[in-house]
């Protein structure tokens, strides 16, 4: 049996592990339960009553958090040179098109999040071996493909992020940093738990959510009773 270090014991007793919390009371416990000496990102888990095998099941989308991600997102915009100073008025971290496209060939994948124009998708669409396992290419279903690259670039910054269910139904997602107010975390939570339940598919039976847990990096998982985020 794997030896549990003293930070987990510490963290494990401030809380019971057995028991299911409101969301309010989650978000205060995955605070005191961070023993790291970074801040640290607080990612939430949304397990769905869905079979993404199917089609009709699949859940994506996006969700600007009202408080943000805490993160400072590196976004690379490829796109023609006339869209160039719009990108970079918008705060984009880098900008161009054939320079990036060579230098994520080699390798290079140091950003967070890629927006493209329709028009350049032809040499974008030659990275998808290297992109889309690293969840970085661009989807017009995400607003990532598009002409106001502007209005992109800045929703990234401000807090915007994409989800996607994985093979097992489950949605991962940031909500925040442990330096965060409990109410700020719960309020991020409660915006993609809301926007969540916006996407349900008409073809999911039963309860939609089936369980939520909060963490932190290398903080143990707090489960939340679904029924408490009013929708």
């Amino acid at each position: 049996m794997a030896k549990i270090s003293k930070k987990r014991k510490e963290a494990l007793s401030k809380y019971d592990s057995t028991k299911v919390y409101s969301l309010t009371e989650a978000s205060g416990i995955v605070k005191e339960v961070t023993t790291t000496n970074y801040d640290a990102s607080v990612d939430i888990a949304v397990h769905l009553n869905v079979d993404p095998r199917k089609a009709n099941q699949m859940v994506r989308g996006t969700v600007s958090l009202p408080h943000g991600t805490g993160k400072d997102v590196k976004v690379l915009v490829l796109c023609s040179p006339e869209k160039e100073s719009e990108a970079k008025e918008a705060g984009a971290d880098f900008y161009g098109l054939d320079e990036y496209v060579e230098k994520i060939k080699g390798g290079w994948t140091a950003i967070d999040v890629i927006i493209c124009t329709p028009n350049v998708m032809a040499k974008v669409g030659a990275l998808g071996r290297i992109l889309g396992p690293r969840g970085l290419m661009p989807n017009p279903k995400t607003g990532t493909v598009t002409m106001d690259v502007g209005k992109a670039v800045t929703e990234v910054k401000a807090g915007k992020i994409d989800f996607k269910v994985d093979k097992y139904g489950i949605i991962h997602a940031s909500v925040g940093k442990a330096s965060f107010e409990a109410e700020k975390i719960k309020e991020n939570a409660v915006e993609l738990i809301h926007t969540l339940v916006k996407l349900k598919p008409s073809s999911a039976k039963g309860h939609y959510i089936k369980s939520i847990s909060i963490s932190s990096t290398m903080s143990p998982s707090v489960a939340v009773e679904p029924k408490s985020v009013s929708v």
